[in-house]
């Protein structure tokens, strides 16, 4: 089968890609700038892998447009485009917000919108949306990357109920946090420097990596995040098994957050994190 996947020069969507080529698929791997796709290139042709390599920016609809030009012989996108904004909701100015919203939620509703009327008329398509467990549970500031992920599950939702009778099935993945690279392109503010909102995120942070035991550096592969290649696995059966469910929760920590969340209520819920992470004010 042939698939496209967004975000394709680092972390999940480099190793979806070069997961899905391994197994015999064709894959379609886009980025916004071709000049970040060495690496991905390099592993193609050392082990003559089906890969294609687009250019592609998700918050230009012309470029989608002209990208899948030839949807009708893709099979499956995967929508795994996306970035991070680190603020304080007060800290969160209209064009911040935006530019949030314009690559994680509308750059996939670009992308399904393109391919949707082409895969009705076929009859069959998957589409993989990369949420995140901020998809159900929001952390402090990340309000605006959190409220782009519970936006794309809810328009995965809907999507769900109104093609799976068109023989198109719709699947999200929501990792917890793994080693990606991902925190390197995280955009924040110009007034978060210095500000007592870093300063209460980084205590944030200390506690999460304290509760999973594991280093805030990545080059300490003894106690780093869980192998990314988890998330990649996941995306993988979401495109090729039938029988994937419609959502996927991918590691631990995602396990155990949303587990808690669900069997009480949101005070409760509180509560028991604050204790966990012994993170009070």
């Amino acid at each position: 089968m042939s698939v496209l996947i967004t975000g394709s020069n680092t972390g999940f969507g480099k190793l979806a890609a070069l997961s899905l080529a391994r197994k015999g698929e064709k894959v379609i791997a886009t980025m916004r700038d071709l000049s970040k796709g060495d690496d991905i290139r390099r592993v193609a042709n050392e082990e003559e892998l089906p890969i294609e390599i687009r250019q592609l920016d998700v918050c230009d609809q012309e470029m989608v447009k002209d990208c899948l030009a030839d949807a009708q012989e893709i099979e499956a996108i995967v929508n795994n485009a996306g970035f991070e904004i680190q603020a304080a909701v007060e800290q969160l100015e209209d064009d911040l917000m935006w530019k949030q919203l314009d690559t994680n939620l509308l750059g996939p509703l670009r992308l399904i919108r393109t391919v949707l009327p082409i895969w009705t008329q076929r009859g069959s398509g998957v589409i993989v949306n990369v949420s995140s467990i901020a998809g159900r549970s929001a952390p402090p500031y990340s309000g605006s990357y959190a409220a782009s992920k519970h936006a794309l599950e809810a328009l995965s939702e809907s999507l769900h109920f109104e093609v799976s009778h068109l023989g198109i099935r719709v699947c999200v993945i929501e990792p917890g946090r793994f080693s990606t690279g991902f925190f390197e392109n995280i955009v924040r503010p110009d007034t978060w420097e210095g500000s007592q909102h870093q300063e209460r995120a980084m205590a944030f942070r200390e506690a999460l990596l304290r509760l999973d035991n594991i280093s805030d550096s990545e080059s300490d592969a003894s106690n780093g995040p869980p192998d990314p290649q988890e998330v990649a696995d996941a995306i993988v059966r979401a495109v090729t098994d039938p029988k994937m469910p419609f959502r996927t929760l991918v590691g631990q920590d995602a396990e155990l957050i949303d587990a808690t969340k669900t069997s009480m209520s949101f005070e409760d819920f509180e509560t028991t994190m604050r204790t966990a992470l012994d993170w009070h004010d």
